[in-house]
């Protein structure tokens, strides 16, 4: 079986919606909630979607080791959302770290991107597609694809079905294609952006650390 192209996907999807302008009527815009685990990452895969989606960043990451950590992740989207000039929506949800320790349990010592990641993304994505459900948008999608460290097939496999189990269509993505990881690069510089160097939750520091 062929590897999919994510990104090729999505391009598609994109250019339906942005030759529905091409007679001249008004472009059809889709509500894209766009799960953002931290600025760098949204620096770089927001161009992709800006042209032809209206897109609202969602930023729910109950695996943050800490209340400090989220807020500072949580600031710095808000930050880099109002210095960018983005026409660019932005829901943060409450710091709760229960339901990523209740999801884990038994995980703890599971190496770094193995199935304890699988279902960190899986509640993340879940309660980005929940609340895109609740609120009528069309879409959700993730920046989770963009980082490199990160496997992305496995990412939209777990989007897909949860999209399918609760009613949402899931946008398929791989960010990083394109030179968007390498964006992120330039304008975290540009922006003085907060660049963390673990994933965030405290195996992730633990296992970088080690």
């Amino acid at each position: 079986m062929d590897k999919r192209n994510y990104r090729k996907e999505m391009d598609l999807i994109a250019d339906l919606y942005r030759k529905s302008s091409e007679n001249g009527d008004k472009p059809l815009k889709p509500g894209v909630l766009l799960h953002v685990c931290c600025a760098p990452c949204f620096s770089g895969s927001i161009d992709s979607l800006l042209d032809w989606a209206d897109i609202t960043a969602f930023f729910y990451n109950p695996n943050m080791n800490s209340e400090e950590e989220y807020d500072r992740r949580s600031a710095e989207l808000s930050r880099y959302i109002k210095e960018a000039g983005l026409n660019t929506k932005l829901v943060i949800q409450r710091f709760d770290a229960a339901p990523f320790y209740r999801t884990v349990r038994g995980l703890e010592n599971v190496p770094e991107g193995g199935v304890r990641c699988d279902k960190c993304f899986a509640l993340r994505l879940r309660e980005t597609a929940l609340f895109a459900k609740e609120k009528g948008f069309d879409y959700f999608a993730t920046t989770l694809t963009l980082s490199p460290l990160k496997n992305a097939d496995k990412i939209n496999r777990i989007g897909e079905i949860i999209g399918n189990d609760i009613g949402v269509q899931y946008l398929p993505s791989d960010f990083k294609k394109k030179d968007g990881f390498k964006k992120s690069l330039t304008q975290s510089e540009k922006y003085g952006l907060y660049r963390q160097d673990y994933c965030g939750c405290i195996y992730s520091m633990r296992d970088e650390v080690s």
